[in-house]
């Protein structure tokens, strides 16, 4: 057996997950209330530690899946905190990732058997250790990267109208935009199909719904998205 690295300083390594959610006019995160000591009873992001099989982006995966039952979504690997002192119990560096979802379509699972809840970023309670620092270093890469590629489309059901995808980029950069602006460059991309249908709750004569077109979807998460607010 190798002994080499017996006199190194042992450190544990966590993973915390930062879930994105849109309810069709606020930006939210998903947070659970932490069961256990340290900070019992306070709001925490999701996460765990790594195991000796898993390399970080399988570990926050399983994490993602067993805290909320979700899988197959977006998620990318933020940064990693290294304070000697954010975590009272032992010394622990973690890595956080940062996922978005659909709210409509995981909504109730999470809610009813994963003790979850849903926060307007307005409303975010104070979290453990550095998990608002967390948060707000996520925000601001959610906001960097939808506008260079079509991630913030995840967040939306499968037919909306416009007015709704114009919602969601003003929750995400959290600004008021231009709609005829907004439109314009949109159909720019030439992104998305128009349907025959329409949404009749907005107004008496309804709005066009949306779908993404996947090819071309597929083929601006590889090539250039540029989307300037």
């Amino acid at each position: 057996m190798v002994t080499g690295y017996n006199s190194n300083d042992k450190v544990f390594l966590a993973v915390d997950c930062i879930i994105f959610g849109f309810d069709g006019e606020n930006l939210e995160v998903l947070l659970i209330q932490r069961d256990f000591e340290p900070e019992k009873g306070k709001w925490s992001l999701m996460g765990g530690f790594l195991k000796n099989n898993e390399t970080l982006d399988d570990a926050a995966a399983r994490i993602l899946h067993n805290l909320t039952g979700v899988h197959d979504i977006y998620m990318e690997q933020l940064y990693s905190f290294s304070e000697v002192d954010r975590d009272p119990v032992a010394r622990t560096i973690s890595t956080s990732y940062y996922a978005i979802i659909n709210i409509e379509k995981h909504n109730e699972e999470l809610i009813e058997n994963y003790n979850a809840k849903w926060f307007p970023l307005s409303e975010v309670p104070e979290l453990i250790f550095d998990h608002n620092i967390m948060l707000n270093k996520a925000i601001r890469r959610l906001r960097r990267r939808t506008s260079i590629s079509p991630i913030g489309f995840e967040l939306l059901p499968e037919k909306f109208t416009m007015r709704q995808l114009q919602n969601l980029y003003e929750a995400i950069l959290d600004k008021e935009l231009d709609k005829r602006n907004f439109i314009n460059k949109i159909n720019s991309m030439d992104v998305l199909i128009k349907l025959k249908e329409k949404d009749m709750t907005s107004s008496t004569k309804g709005s066009f719904l949306f779908k993404f077109d996947k090819d071309k979807y597929d083929e601006k998460q590889t090539n250039s998205f540029y989307l300037k607010l």
